[in-house]
């Protein structure tokens, strides 16, 4: 989810509760749901937030460590307010040129598709292997022992 133009864009990121890590809002699609829908309902869980989706960028596929599909959207913030929840102990937006060091990494190929105008569908095969394990391990340890940090300092202005 973006919001604001050029280098003053801000990405929204939240903070995993039981992995400690930045990532993209998200997760898992109910049954009767579509990868759409499952969005908005988890961003407004997670976030309190309501979006509207403004296109689809591609669907990730993931192998090996935690498999799944990943189906990214372009997004926008249209209402609500944005809140911690039990999931995402932390949410904030982040200004897309000073991205946390602590962002999982395997978000860095749809952050980038995003960022860098990739206007086309695409599909994406990955594989996570340990060096995936071994990132996400280091990130939350690391977390762990700084303790949890505190949003962005502006994450309290409006949504849109």
């Amino acid at each position: 989810m973006l919001r604001g133009e050029g280098d003053a864009r801000e990405l929204l990121l939240t903070l995993r509760a039981d992995l400690f890590g930045w990532e993209l809002p998200g997760g898992t699609i109910e049954r009767g749901e579509t990868p759409p829908e499952a969005l908005v309902r988890e961003v407004r869980e997670e976030t309190g937030l309501e979006i509207e989706l403004i296109r689809p960028v591609g669907d990730w596929i993931r192998k090996g460590f935690r498999p799944h599909t990943a189906h990214v959207f372009l997004a926008r913030a249209v209402g609500g307010h944005l809140r911690p929840s039990h999931e995402t102990p932390r949410a904030g937006w982040f200004p897309v040129t000073s991205l946390p060091d602590e962002l999982f990494p395997w978000y860095d190929g749809p952050i980038d598709r995003v960022l860098n105008g990739g206007r086309d569908f695409i599909s994406v095969s990955e594989f996570q292997g340990i060096g995936s394990i071994l990132a996400a391990m280091r990130i939350d340890l690391a977390m762990r022992w700084r303790g949890l940090p505190d949003p962005p300092a502006d994450t309290r202005r409006d949504t849109t």
